[in-house]
């Protein structure tokens, strides 16, 4: 049998990532419909159309499949966010406050902030996923606040205009805790109006 050339690589390769993408995908689905008890290996494999030996070839444990999705997904919001305001990029001033006021509330109102608080509630009580999320969450965090600060073209060596960023994705993530319970959007989109208005005006 020849050795394997590399166009015969490629495509291996090529379904190798599809494999991960669909397990990633599947884990976060899993995570925010049924919680960490509900969201086993074998049940995310199921739902990504793999076998549960191709799922473990990726991830060897449960906790690795999941951290990694939370991940996956959270840099795919941060791409998605900067998506949305090219003309933002670098710091140039051009998005509508307002609007990225209501875009960074989005973060925390997805199936992202679902799965991220299904895997803090586990990682409080699972001693080897603990450390992990704790890492993960503090880099999501600062990105989220990077992200943040360049879009809304805020100035952080004026005196107090890092703390009103920082509140800003506070208020963000208490709006989608609020959410989790019931459907807030009408009290929510009130709030981010005035939000909008506030920040424009601290940051002027």
């Amino acid at each position: 049998m020849g050795a394997m050339t590399e166009a015969d690589r490629a495509p291996k390769q090529d379904r190798s990532r599809v494999t991960r993408q669909r397990l990633l995908e599947a884990a976060v689905a899993c995570l925010a419909e049924h919680g960490w008890a509900g969201s086993t290996v074998s049940v995310v494999a199921e739902r990504a159309g793999v076998s549960r030996g191709a799922a473990q070839h990726h991830f060897r444990t449960r906790e690795e499949l999941f951290t990694a999705a939370v991940e996956y997904v959270a840099e795919e919001r941060s791409a998605a966010l900067r998506g949305l305001f090219p003309d933002a990029a670098g710091g140039a001033a051009g998005a509508d406050r307002a609007a990225v006021v209501a875009a960074l509330v989005d973060l925390y109102t997805g199936p992202l902030f679902r799965a991220a608080l299904q895997l803090w509630v586990a990682a409080s009580n699972e001693e080897q996923l603990s450390p992990r999320v704790a890492e993960l969450e503090a880099r999501v965090g600062r990105e989220t606040h990077r992200i943040a600060v360049e879009l809304l073209g805020a100035d952080e060596s004026r005196p107090g205009v890092r703390e009103t960023v920082q509140g800003l994705l506070d208020m963000a993530r208490g709006l989608g805790l609020a959410n989790l319970l019931t459907d807030d959007a009408g009290r929510r989109k009130r709030v981010v109006a005035e939000w909008g208005r506030l920040v424009d005006e601290a940051l002027r």
